[in-house]
């Protein structure tokens, strides 16, 4: 059975960092891409970051750019996802996803098929 776990989310202050980090079970974790994914409240899901296998090639979207950081582990089959100097506007449910093509740089949800259950990160002011 493939499992995806998030884990790491929680309530900060502004100012603050998290590592979010992001095991999986019943894949061959090197073979897929990884990518973060957050959705607010009312909001579609949008893209966060996203490493190829073997850190080969990361993405980071712009609004997020400068303050998080995406790296990866094969060898514990977790990606993590490093959020530094946090502001209310990343307080979202963020979501890990695998994308079975192993050095893609798709920022498309549409394009990775597994996916977890997200964590909740709040940001208070």
């Amino acid at each position: 059975q493939i499992q995806v776990v998030e884990s790491g989310g929680g309530l900060v202050q502004v100012g603050d960092s998290l590592t979010l980090s992001c095991t999986t079970s019943g894949l061959v974790f090197g073979f897929y891409t990884m990518g973060w994914f957050r959705q607010a409240p009312g909001q579609d899901r949008e893209f966060v970051a996203l490493v190829t296998s073997r850190n080969a090639t990361t993405n980071i979207a712009d609004s997020v750019k400068g303050r998080f950081t995406i790296f990866r582990d094969d060898a514990r089959h977790t990606a993590y996802l490093q959020m530094n100097n946090l502001k209310p506007e990343d307080t979202a449910v963020y979501y890990c996803a695998a994308n079975p093509k192993m050095y893609s740089t798709s920022t498309s949800s549409a394009d990775y098929s597994r996916w977890g259950q997200g964590t909740q990160v709040t940001v208070s002011s």
